[in-house]
């Protein structure tokens, strides 16, 4: 074995790769040669392709080799350095599959749009309450990015994914793009989710997640300018969490800026990115605009008087990518002194960090990667594959919630139907959203159905006359009826046609689901009518939930849509999604729109009112019981430990919520606060008993005077149960710090 074999590099960030055991065997090897020898036999390697040295020394040389002119463009999207022969990487969106087309046209201009694996929306993946099952979704859909790269050159190996932010408000027109609104869940997910495309090997990634946008994203309307104000309180403690876990827990090693401001100060040119972000979390790596950023900060936030002063400011915050015309801008700063060639390099360094850790300085040989879209062409292309559409249906599976299930309607027994009613305006489409790619097929939902049952009549109706619809259902013995939203509104840019929808651009105006009128018309015709919520966001479909005897509740794009909800639907896979955000009853019970602080009443964890869905909520065909629960303090975290049973007759997954209550605490604090969760498969009859660790910081606040965490002395209530609030046990614990 060669030398080579043993002069990893290190990381700034992580354990040395060049181990004292490999530094003992690479002795061995090479044995009394001299250096003067082995220079002779190695050729002249310029120090920035040297794997041997270590990667700053290998940046530094490579910045020292750059003209003014390739360091300024490297501050786009694209770092390559054709002249001394460095290929970069652009970047590729990727919220819930790799999109190389789909509504956005990601496949680029002219550009032929290549299929890939396309799962729910990110919503959908958190109601799945499944890191471990998050986790594989990413790493498929970081292997489809490497093969298209390698074998079609097409995308790239930096993944604008996960979401971290957190959808505090079920009015934010891009709330399908969040993992929920608790940042606990959140950042889990997020964390889950940067694994996954980053692989196992902390020191050589499959793909870079680029988490997106931080910080406080959560309203559309007016967002290029838009400021979110809140303390810094809830910035360490509800708005940060989730970026901060994916960060330092999941090792991301960049981030996008939102086009808002915190607090009047953009988040392009916020201190924050370097204060926090860089110097506590410790992300060294790429830290880039949103689209049109560095314009809005002159044109909107009227922040700065020219571009140039604009440009400076975030270089001197710390961007090193603009998504941007910010060329001239940059140049300007320059030549105005307001920047220097020196503030550049510091800040590319974090960019060709992200490029070491995709191996593209290095020989492709070396990379554990470099095998894939080439060696491996002969099983032909991962997204035509069972494997994805398996996992694909898998998660699709876990991600519908049933809402409502009266009299154990569901699931229906396909052997005893000989006629169904399918209707609705989304029962015979699989609607992608701006940030999805195009599937390789879709199985829409009355496909799914028919392909389920045999011998019954599945008959289609769009809905649209609901005359003939209320027909259709009253001769059938069964209606399925589908409604809800089109991700995009299936409009352009910044249009829709209805107030109650919204996507990104725009938030909306009404909770009010308006195809509920079509329910009530086809429950009118028939009263065994099941209806299925296809939504981006919660919808105060107070009547429904009153009225239908079955809800179940699922978001957009899976290419397994229909054969998931088939799936449900008739009992082959009992439902186990919980809701991720609160559902509320009316608009009344929501603060003002551009009200960031959520302590004025906003998300279950500072709402006293009653809900429609209380966040955590979902029901299942079996039931769940909750006993013995013990709580104790050992050490810097508390042990929960608690068996949960399947005490109903079939098998079924629980989703194990433990929420803290904080009695005494010396500040305000959250009605409660989820701390820990589980996803259980359990049979009939089977219990578990489960183990919880909760680390003491956990339960810290963030002390302002002092700037730090601070765990006190105080007394709380552990909650353990399925929802929020749906608690079966609980039990007070004094905490000593």
């Amino acid at each position: 074995m060669s030398a080579q074999k043993f002069c990893l590099y290190s990381s700034s960030r992580h354990a040395p790769r060049f181990t004292l055991v490999r530094a003992m065997l690479f002795l061995v090897c090479v044995g009394p040669i001299s250096l003067a020898s082995l220079a002779q036999d190695v050729p002249a390697t310029p120090a920035y392709k040297n794997i041997h040295d270590t990667p700053e020394d290998r940046i530094t040389d490579l910045l020292s080799r750059m003209t003014l002119e390739e360091k300024i463009h490297a501050l786009s999207t694209d770092p390559s350095v054709p002249r001394l022969g460095i290929a970069g990487t652009n970047h590729v969106e990727g919220l819930h599959g790799l999109a190389l087309g789909g509504p956005g046209h990601w496949e680029g201009q002219h550009q032929a749009v290549i299929p890939t694996t396309q799962f729910p929306q990110a919503r959908g993946l958190g109601q799945t309450w499944d890191p471990a099952l998050i986790e594989q979704a990413a790493a498929q859909e970081a292997y489809e990015a490497r093969f298209a790269y390698e074998k079609y050159h097409r995308g790239g190996l930096i993944v604008r994914a996960p979401n971290a932010d957190l959808s505090r408000d079920p009015r934010w027109g891009r709330s399908e793009e969040s993992y929920g609104e608790d940042p606990f869940l959140v950042g889990t997910l997020a964390t889950a989710f940067t694994r996954g495309l980053q692989g196992n090997d902390p020191h050589v990634w499959m793909t870079a997640s680029l988490l997106k946008h931080f910080l406080a994203n959560s309203n559309e309307d007016g967002r290029g300018g838009s400021s979110s104000n809140f303390d810094t309180r809830l910035f360490r403690e509800y708005y940060a969490v989730p970026f901060r876990m994916a960060v330092e827990d999941g090792h991301a090693d960049s981030i996008m800026t939102a086009y808002n401001a915190w607090n009047g100060i953009p988040m392009t040119s916020n201190p924050v990115l370097r204060d926090v972000v860089m110097d506590q979390w410790h992300l060294d790596g790429i830290i880039c605009t949103d689209a049109g950023a560095l314009t809005n900060m002159v044109k909107l936030h009227h922040a700065y008087a020219t571009l140039s002063e604009a440009a400076a400011a975030a270089i001197h915050a710390g961007i090193n990518q603009f998504l941007d015309d910010y060329q001239q801008p940059v140049h300007d700063a320059l030549d105005q002194k307001l920047i220097t060639e020196a503030d550049i390099d510091r800040n590319l360094r974090g960019v060709y960090r992200v490029m070491l850790y995709l191996g593209l300085l290095d020989p492709a040989e070396d990379s554990p990667y470099s095998g894939i879209g080439i060696k491996d062409q002969a099983h032909g292309d991962p997204w035509n594959s069972e494997a994805p559409r398996k996992l694909a249906r898998r998660v699709t599976d876990e991600s519908i919630v049933l809402l409502k299930n009266e009299n154990a309607i569901l699931p229906l027994n396909a052997q005893k139907l000989k006629s169904i009613a399918v209707i609705g305006p989304w029962a015979d489409t699989v609607a992608l959203d701006w940030y999805s790619g195009t599937p390789p097929f879709a199985v829409t939902p009355v496909w799914g159905i028919r392909r389920r049952v045999d011998g019954a009549s599945v008959t289609f109706n769009d809905g649209k006359d609901e005359a003939s619809a209320a027909a259709l259902a009253g001769y059938s013995q069964i209606a399925i009826v589908i409604v809800g939203n089109h991700p995009t509104c299936d409009a352009g840019w910044n249009q829709c046609a209805s107030p109650s929808e919204g996507k990104e651009a725009i938030d909306r105006k009404s909770l009010t689901l308006p195809d509920e009128s079509l329910v009530k018309a086809v429950l009118a015709a028939n009263p065994k009518t099941i209806v299925v919520l296809q939504t981006n966001f919660p919808y105060t479909t107070s009547w429904t939930q009153q009225h239908a005897p079955a809800i179940l509740e699922m978001t957009h794009n899976s290419e397994e849509q229909g054969d998931a909800l088939a799936d449900v639907l008739f009992g082959d896979y009992n439902p186990a999604g919980r809701l991720t955000q609160t559902w509320p009853t009316s608009m009344e019970q929501l603060p003002p729109m551009m009200d960031y602080d959520l302590r004025h009443g906003r998300t279950y964890l500072y709402s006293k009112q009653a809900p429609l869905y209380p966040f955590g909520f979902g029901l299942s065909y079996t039931s769940f019981g909750y006993s013995n629960l013990a709580v104790a303090q050992q050490g810097k975290s508390i042990n929960v430990q608690i068996t949960v049973a399947n005490t109903g007759q079939r098998d079924g997954d629980e989703v194990v919520q433990l929420y803290i209550s904080h009695e005494n605490s010396t500040v305000s604090r959250p009605v409660e606060e989820l701390k820990a969760f589980r996803r259980v498969s359990l049979h009939t009859g089977e219990k578990q008993a489960l183990t919880f660790d909760i680390p003491l910081t956990n339960l810290a606040y963030w002390d302002d005077t002092a700037h730090h965490f601070n765990v006190e002395q105080d007394r709380i209530d552990v909650r353990a149960g399925g929802s929020s609030t749906d608690i079966r046990l609980h039990q007070s614990l004094s905490v000593r710090p």
